[in-house]
């Protein structure tokens, strides 16, 4: 069983609401997203009337506990949601779900003060949130950030730039880390971070324009400036000099939600090369009769089976808490599930063929979307890097 402890570890505590949970969220697809696919891809906009729709029905609250005016914690129910909405657009699920890298660390290490005030308006829809951690030289290197925060007038001084910051175009709220002070040697060198919580329209903060990247068109990330932003005592998220465990927190729960995106690319592209491949008819047949064809069918369906039972067992290992199994779980389900959604994106284009490759013809988009799933949250060494710490930690009990 190692690095598992019983064979019940690996239980999936899935429920009859989960099945009704997930036929709403089918529903919402189908009817609000779907039909606006083509246009979201086209102008690498997100229509602000299905942000309402998604608030309405209350998926801004996923994961977000009913005192803070969420639809509770239970991360299996986001986990279902991400998966369904990613099977048709993977940029919708990053555009509504990346505020849980803001509520995450508020809702594990802020004080009340900050929760009341933060978490309902954006567990109602009514507010949208970012968290600024990536800079120009320090995206899977957390401790290497150079933003600075000084103490002053009471309260902090940030300067520094941020970039790849998903959402940041429509933020109200940014959580943000900052070095407090250096830390006390190479080998701690995640020490002496923390984070803040940063409001739009302080004065020295600014976000710039979209960076264009290849995939997930309609949630664009964006650069963020902070020149000398004063924020009070009160805006620092858990204690001073621990921020970094805050983003550690934040991107193991983080993890299996992307995972959960990759589960949904999986679908997509299945269904659509199982249809097509029933449809298409090339040497008289039905191309689903030629056994190459058969094969990727047969392939795309067992990753889909297994990158989906990795995801809903860490999903099921994070509901329990964060321990080092959990965090070995999520790490096994990003790891997997992103790989095997490229792999399936591939194998789809090439069912697809000349269809495959055009760009209206709605397939080679989930190979780009496939390439941001395997970078962010941390990349596919960086997950490998984070199971066989956490496992040798377990087991040996020391670092490597």
């Amino acid at each position: 069983m190692l690095p598992f402890d019983s064979v019940l570890d690996f239980r999936i505590e899935l429920t009859e609401d989960h099945e009704l949970f997930r036929k709403t969220v089918r529903q919402f697809v189908e009817r609000y997203l779907e039909p606006r696919v083509k246009e979201i891809e086209q102008t690498n906009e997100i229509p602000r009337e299905l942000y309402a729709r998604a608030a309405e029905a209350g998926f801004m609250g996923l994961g977000i506990p009913e005192e803070y005016g969420g639809q509770g914690s239970d991360y299996l129910n986001v986990v279902i949601f991400t998966e369904e909405v990613s099977r048709v657009c993977p940029a919708f699920v990053t555009s509504v779900l990346v505020r849980g890298l803001f509520t995450t660390p508020v809702l594990f290490f802020g004080t009340e003060e900050q929760k009341r005030k933060y978490i309902p308006p954006l567990a109602r829809g009514e507010k949208f949130a970012a968290h600024a951690t990536t800079e120009p030289g320090a995206g899977s290197d957390v401790a290497g950030i150079k933003t600075r925060a000084v103490r002053k007038d009471g309260g902090w001084v940030i300067t520094g730039q941020k970039y790849f910051i998903t959402g940041a175009d429509k933020a109200d709220y940014f959580v943000v880390l900052a070095r407090t002070s250096d830390p006390p040697s190479r080998h701690e060198r995640h020490k002496g971070l923390t984070m803040f919580i940063v409001e739009k329209g302080t004065p020295g903060l600014r976000v710039g324009e979209r960076i264009q990247v290849t995939g997930l068109r309609g949630s664009m990330p964006s650069e963020v400036v902070l020149d000398n932003v004063w924020v009070p005592d009160d805006a620092v998220v858990g204690e001073v000099g621990d921020g970094f465990r805050a983003a550690m927190v934040t991107y193991d729960y983080g993890r299996v939600g992307i995972a959960a995106q990759a589960v949904g690319v999986i679908q997509g592209v299945f269904e659509r090369s199982l249809n097509y491949a029933a449809q298409r008819i090339a040497f008289e047949r039905p191309i689903l009769a030629f056994q190459a064809i058969q094969f990727y069918l047969a392939d795309m369906l067992r990753d889909l089976a297994a990158a989906r039972t990795l995801t809903y067992w860490a999903a099921t290992m994070l509901n329990r808490g964060l321990t080092t199994e959990a965090v070995i779980a999520a790490s096994l389900a990003k790891l997997f599930a992103t790989e095997a959604a490229e792999r399936a994106a591939l194998k789809g284009i090439e069912v697809h063929g000349g269809v495959g490759v055009m760009v209206d013809g709605m397939v080679e988009r989930f190979l780009r979307d496939t390439q941001i799933m395997k970078i962010y949250e941390g990349t596919s060494e960086i997950q490998r890097l984070v199971i066989i710490r956490h496992l040798v930690k377990k087991v040996f009990g020391f670092e490597v």
